[in-house]
């Protein structure tokens, strides 16, 4: 963790605090962080069909 800048350290914890169901990913290249994404889920219920 030495090498993980403060910056990308609140990036990242920002990008879990913001979500409440999804994924952060965290790409790297050469032992450095060159990407982030975070993806957040919204998953809707089908109403069950009333039965008469």
């Amino acid at each position: 963790m030495a090498n993980v800048k403060d910056s990308h350290l609140q990036q990242i914890l920002t990008a879990v605090k913001k979500i409440d169901y999804g994924s952060v990913l965290i790409t790297i290249h050469g032992g450095e962080i060159t990407q982030l994404d975070s993806t957040e889920k919204n998953r809707f219920t089908k109403p069950k069909p009333v039965k008469s």
